[in-house]
């Protein structure tokens, strides 16, 4: 079960502000151990509430006299770099929240003209039934929508030419490696395959002659 989302604003009923406060203290505490013991830097708490008839101190005050005395070694404008009031803290707050409507505005405006559009499309609308105050956003989304078909459209252009001309020149490897090493390898012995038929024709030449040279021997 998903936990309720705590409303940020004053607690009127006292008890309940009560048992609020001894709760987050609690857990306010425990963080700051943990923060404490994970990071290894000097960290003291002092509570001061109406529940209590003296400050508490966190972890002690020996510990927090240290840390406030590091603090008042520190120079005014390292003390006050990240220092912020309630005015400013608030200020910071509706500035993050005016953002983030805007943001959502401008993204559901997007998409509301996306709707249309597609509706345009399916002739379940047309242009002139379009409200003169969203035709200037209605032409932006368009826009929008004809740079990304278009950047598209040449990303698959680019890769198909890639592919093809990948292609031709795998095939040209192919071509290549299957003509020109078997003319290598006949190159490379061509030399030793003329001298065998060489010597062989050397060797039927002698043979002749010689049987030529005892035909003639045997009539004399």
């Amino acid at each position: 079960m998903t936990r309720k989302k705590v409303k940020m604003a004053f607690i009127e009923n006292e008890t309940s502000r009560k048992s609020t406060f001894k709760k987050r203290k609690k857990g306010f505490l425990k963080k700051a151990d943990e923060l404490a013991t994970l990071c290894d830097v000097p960290i003291c708490v002092v509570v001061n509430s109406p529940y209590d008839a003296a400050p508490e101190v966190w972890p002690s005050r020996e510990t927090a006299n240290k840390v406030v005395a590091l603090w008042s070694k520190m120079s005014v404008m390292d003390k006050t770099k990240k220092m912020v009031n309630q005015e400013t803290y608030l200020q910071q707050r509706i500035a993050k929240a005016t953002e983030s409507w805007r943001k959502a505005r401008k993204e559901n405006k997007e998409l509301e003209m996306k709707n249309i559009m597609f509706d345009c499309l399916s002739a379940k609308t047309s242009v002139p039934c379009i409200p003169k105050c969203d035709l200037r956003d209605f032409g932006s989304v368009i826009e929008q929508h004809l740079k990304d078909v278009n950047l598209r459209m040449e990303i698959l252009k680019r890769n198909e030419v890639e592919g093809s001309s990948s292609s031709l020149v795998l095939a040209a490897d192919v071509a290549t490696t299957s003509t020109v090493i078997p003319m290598l390898e006949m190159g490379s012995s061509s030399v030793g395959f003329h001298e065998t038929i060489r010597d062989k024709i050397e060797n039927t030449l002698n043979v002749k002659k010689t049987d030529k040279d005892l035909d003639l021997n045997k009539k004399w």
